[in-house]
């Protein structure tokens, strides 16, 4: 039996599609079918090291929106009729999907961003809503990373909510853990160095979606109220409209004290997170959540945003605020600095973080798959 792997749309690796891409790809046994991955020229790279027991059938040499959308159109089938597989996974179909397939079809859809175009041009948009609702239609099974995102699918494009499985992200738990805390003033993690004390939001400087402008906007009400000497890390790559995000930190009376890092490496962030005070994330809208629960699994309070799935995600183990309500982000930025407060918070979001396991995501995901392939 072979099954085919779509690596388009994972970013390589750098985003959380591509961290659930190599979760997966990390935990195929020699025993299971046999898996083959298609995609981008370069993601051969990428992933050869999660992927030793797939072979990589390269397919497209251009990894550009446009360019890899179309070639799932025009190309894609033929490509799983010669190599025969018996089923195909999209890890990515709510970015990259056929609007056919020749063999049945699993997508797993992390959020439906992309149908509203909180992060595209307005001319993707257009090819975007007229692709994605049928071609997720056509799937034959769909996975949903949360509650959140199945009513989405059945409310925006009228998936049958008999065709969709819940199945919830995983925590690295082997990476994602309480480290000591020292009493130095300085964190290193190289490149880097951060000065303690430090409020951490990590997450792609996306604007308006990851709503950067009114953290900055709430940091600057809770630096005046307490006076305290607390530092705002943003650690993320630049994306849509970046830079009104870093016009608003350059405005602000404390910008002396908000510190871009840029695209932060993956292995390095469980430090990050670990030597934070407390982490805010004041997204307007995640499929998952998924960095609120590696928080959580590092031993960090957490304050968030009460929108999308993040309610889901971090349930009674963190505090609340409306994202579009800079005084009340600052309420509980400055609640978090009460201690007694803040170690009950680590202790019921170390709590939340132990139900969230990659085996059990992982190992329910090949479950389906194998059922959806037709038999050899």
């Amino acid at each position: 039996m072979k099954i085919g792997i779509d690596t388009f749309a994972s970013s390589g690796g750098r985003s959380g599609v591509g961290v659930y891409l190599v979760q997966l790809l990390k935990r195929i046994s020699p025993s299971e079918p046999r898996f083959e991955l298609f995609g981008w020229d370069f993601d051969r790279y990428v992933y050869a090291d999660f992927a030793q027991h797939c072979e990589y059938v390269s397919r497209c040499r251009f990894n550009g929106r446009t360019a890899n959308t179309l070639w799932h159109l025009l190309r894609y089938p033929e490509l799983a009729r010669s190599r025969e597989y018996r089923a195909c996974f999209f890890p990515a179909a709510h970015r990259r999907i056929p609007s056919k397939s020749p063999c049945p079809s699993i997508g797993t859809v992390h959020d439906m961003a992309a149908y509203w175009g909180t992060r595209k041009t307005r001319e993707s948009l257009g090819l975007i809503r007229m692709i994605l609702p049928d071609a997720l239609r056509h799937l034959d099974r769909v996975i949903a990373v949360s509650e959140f995102v199945k009513q989405e699918l059945i409310d925006l494009v009228n998936v049958r909510e008999s065709k969709i499985d819940v199945i919830p992200n995983g925590v690295d738990h082997a990476v994602f853990y309480p480290r000591p805390r020292n009493e130095e003033s300085v964190v290193l993690i190289q490149p880097f160095s951060f000065r303690r004390p430090y409020i951490l939001y990590a997450s792609r400087i996306d604007h308006p979606v990851k709503n950067h402008v009114k953290l900055i906007e709430a940091f600057g009400i809770f630096k005046e109220r307490t006076r305290y000497p607390h530092r705002l890390v943003l650690a993320g790559g630049d994306s849509s409209q970046a830079e009104r995000v870093k016009l608003a930190a350059a405005a602000s009376q404390y910008r002396n004290d908000i510190f871009f890092t840029g695209h932060f490496p993956s292995t390095s962030l469980p430090e990050l997170y670990a030597g934070a005070d407390f982490v805010v994330f004041p997204s307007m809208y995640e499929g998952f959540g998924l960095g609120v629960l590696e928080a959580m699994a590092s031993g960090v309070p957490v304050a968030c945003a009460r929108a999308a799935s993040l309610p889901e995600a971090a349930e009674h183990a963190a505090l609340y605020f409306d994202p579009q309500d800079a005084e009340e982000m600052a309420d509980r930025m400055v609640d978090l600095t009460n201690r007694d407060l803040a170690r009950e918070l680590r202790q019921k979001g170390l709590e939340r973080a132990r139900a969230f396991s990659w085996d059990e995501c992982v190992g329910r995901t090949l479950t389906l798959i194998r059922e959806t392939a037709l038999p050899d």
